[in-house]
C-alpha cells in the first residue's frame, strides 16, 4: 500500500514539474540583435536604442532592453 502510493505522489511531482517548466519564446529583439550590441558598445544609452527601434517600428522600454542584454553572453 505505501509502496502504491509513493508512486502516485511521484507520479504527481512528475507532473507538476513539467506543468511549471516555462516555455521560452523568441524575443521581438532578436532580429535587432547585433545592431543593439553595436550602438551599446559604441556607447549607445538605452533611451537612444530605444530611439533607434522606434524608427523600425519595435516599440519597447529601457528595462526591456537591459534585460535583453543582460542575457545576451557577448555584452
Amino acid at each position: 500500500m505505501i509502496d502504491q502510493l509513493t508512486a502516485e505522489l511521484a507520479a504527481i511531482r512528475q507532473q507538476r514539474r513539467v506543468a511549471r517548466w516555462r516555455r521560452y519564446y523568441r524575443s521581438r529583439l532578436d532580429r535587432f540583435r547585433a545592431e543593439i550590441v553595436a550602438l551599446r558598445r559604441a556607447g549607445a544609452t538605452l533611451a537612444e536604442i530605444v530611439a533607434w527601434l522606434r524608427k523600425r517600428r519595435c516599440k519597447v522600454v529601457c528595462s526591456t532592453i537591459s534585460r535583453y542584454l543582460a542575457r545576451l553572453p557577448e555584452v
